[in-house]
């Protein structure tokens, strides 16, 4: 798996074969392959509405609701809610009764919610490719925050590190900017949100809250630093 789609999620389908398509996600491009089982095809018309219409998303971690037929479906955290009016959505000819809790994402976001937002997935577990409250990845958790903040950023680490302002220096640093971290190689395999300039918050066996230094992140349980910091980006300005 190298990533998940959640709820509201769109894509283009580049090629079939047999039961499994490959897509192209439209909110970061990322490739990969989906039973097709796994999604509603939309008409052009309400594929072209849904790109133009405000993004509403999903801030419940879980949340069940049913469909115009009875079947239930379940929310995770971060959703994209199509064609929202404030107590259903809709995809394709399905519509959905919702009255979890919403936000209608903007372009303008502050410090401290984008770090309210990261401490609502604290403890989650960590999975390889995971998007969602079940499991989630680092960069994935990255880009999930981001995203509930208006802010698209890619799904990869080492992509991400390449936009964003540098930070110099650590006590330079801003609740919410990013922190990326290499391995002996130089590649980035790893990022984090940092609450303040000596503590971070990020997916490493779970969301977890660790040490934050010049030097990287100090894991207390292992005693030792669990990884090297390579640089410091700041995205919200």
């Amino acid at each position: 798996m190298v990533t998940q789609l959640l709820i509201g999620d769109t894509f283009e389908v580049l090629e079939s074969k047999g039961v499994w398509q490959l897509i192209r996600i439209t909110f970061d491009g990322y490739e990969g392959w989906i039973d097709n089982k796994q999604y509603l095809p939309l008409k052009p018309v309400d594929y072209k509405s849904i790109m133009q219409l405000p993004l509403f998303v999903s801030l419940d971690l879980i949340y069940k609701c049913t469909d115009n037929e009875g079947e239930t479906l379940l929310i995770p955290f971060g959703s994209t809610l199509p064609f929202f009016n404030g107590s259903a959505f809709s995809i394709g000819s399905k519509s959905y009764s919702f009255a979890g809790k919403s936000f209608q994402v903007d372009a303008k976001t502050n410090n401290s919610r984008l770090i309210e937002t990261a401490l609502t997935l604290l403890n989650v577990p960590y999975l390889w490719g995971g998007r969602s409250p079940l499991g989630i990845d680092c960069s994935a958790f990255v880009q999930l925050v981001y995203k509930v903040n208006g802010i698209n950023l890619p799904r990869d680490a080492n992509q991400q590190s390449a936009l964003g302002e540098i930070i110099d220096f650590v006590n330079e640093v801003q609740p919410g900017d990013l922190a990326f971290f290499d391995n002996n190689e130089g590649q980035i395999i790893h990022v984090g949100i940092l609450l303040a300039p000596d503590l971070i918050i990020h997916a490493s066996g779970q969301v977890r809250k660790d040490s934050f230094d010049h030097n990287g992140i100090f894991n207390p349980a292992l005693g030792c630093y669990s990884h090297k910091l390579r640089l410091i980006k700041r995205f919200i300005f």
